[in-house]
């Protein structure tokens, strides 16, 4: 299995950008796994963003990002998406996808399969 992400880019602050997660080599994958958002900006440790168990009946989302980001998936093409808006500067920070076959966590180690990271770049 392989974890894409993709759709990071430079935007001013308070727009949005719309993230997204592909899953190769396997199918419904993330009905059946845990998928998070992570995000770590330069000299800082990954923080958890969001998170949807595979049954989609519980989401979890970082304090800072609550309100304005929200995951969420497309069963059909087994696609995990991250809509974040009203963005600020301090939402920058590469942008990572993750899964586990338990529940969510914040440990970072606990995720088996990684996404590649992608750049989000918020200018005031």
């Amino acid at each position: 299995v392989q974890l894409q992400a993709s759709g990071g880019g430079l935007v001013q602050a308070g727009g949005s950008l719309r993230l997204s997660c592909a899953a190769t080599g396997t199918g419904n994958f993330f009905r059946i796994n845990t998928v998070a958002w992570y995000r770590q900006a330069p000299g800082e440790q990954r923080e958890l963003v969001a998170g949807m168990v595979g049954t989609g009946d519980r989401i979890n989302y970082g304090d800072s990002v609550k309100g304005r980001f929200a995951i969420h998936r497309d069963n059909a093409n087994d696609m995990v998406y991250l809509q974040m808006n009203s963005l600020e500067p301090e939402d920058t920070a590469v942008y990572y996808c993750a899964t586990r076959s338990g529940g969510i966590t914040p440990n970072t180690v606990a995720y088996n399969y990684w996404g590649q990271g992608t750049l989000v770049t918020v200018s005031s």
